[in-house]
């Protein structure tokens, strides 16, 4: 569960994306174009009302409310794509600090690594092991999917490794332990493309192992004694904010 401090962390940024998308509307969107836009929308709407018993009348409605609701979404994609991408990158690192948890001491969970589709697992014996972090289990092989799982325990509240080993591969991660707001680097990666996704640790040697995962708790954030998933939280937050404030960006919805 994240604690009060985080709640507001995560408020404020959530109240700051919203602030920069309005910004963002404001600077790149001809709001006279989308306020005509909206009224003939409506127009076009009206009609359907109006003129329920003239079917020429409807389909050129039809038509017609086709037509802006293009012309709508052609005036807000360009800056839609400005915050949107930001954004969607924000989101994947917010992600790995409120959406989970670091290990408690003396808790479990599953590290699984993702071997190259060419590793035979029947002929290899991956090993792992760690000094603070225990492993309890043998390997797990998931042939199908050239994968191998263990399960680990943390020995105590200090952070630790893991070392992987393979022929002609030696590949450690991370986990990561004790109580406290942490950027959690779930996942280790060989890929150039993937570590765009999991930058928290350097890229794996090149070799036979692909991706070392650990599976740490997901958590929540309460409001109000409501538990929900931090998402949603801070789309909630992000959409008032737009609400309030964007008549004094001078933005029309």
């Amino acid at each position: 569960m994240l604690s009060a401090a985080h709640c507001l962390s995560l408020t404020a940024i959530a109240m700051a994306n919203g602030l920069a998308a309005l910004w963002v509307f404001a600077r790149f969107c001809d709001q006279k174009r989308i306020e005509l836009a909206k009224h003939k929308l409506r127009a076009n709407l009206y009609a359907f009302r109006l003129f329920v018993d003239e079917p020429a009348l409807i389909f050129r409605a039809q038509k017609q409310l086709l037509i802006w609701n293009g012309r709508y979404l052609a005036l807000v994609l360009v800056p839609a794509i400005i915050i949107g991408v930001p954004t969607f990158v924000l989101l994947m690192h917010l992600d790995a600090v409120y959406g989970r948890r670091a290990l408690a001491a003396g808790e479990s969970a599953i590290v699984t690594a993702q071997f190259d589709t060419a590793t035979d697992l029947r002929l290899i014996s991956p090993m792992l092991e760690g000094r603070s972090v225990e492993v309890e289990t043998p390997p797990v092989r998931i042939a199908l999917e050239h994968q191998v799982s263990w399960r680990v325990r943390a020995a105590s509240d200090a952070s630790g490794s893991l070392l992987l080993s393979v022929p002609k591969t030696r590949a450690s991660k991370t986990v990561q332990v004790g109580p406290g707001l942490k950027y959690l680097s779930v996942r280790r990666v060989a890929s150039v493309v993937d570590w765009l996704r999991y930058p928290g640790e350097a890229r794996l040697p090149a070799g036979d192992v692909q991706w070392i995962e650990v599976y740490y708790p997901d958590t929540k954030i309460y409001i109000f004694g409501v538990g929900m998933h931090w998402l949603i939280w801070f789309s909630i937050v992000c959409l008032i904010t737009m609400l309030v404030f964007h008549r004094r960006f001078g933005v029309t919805f």
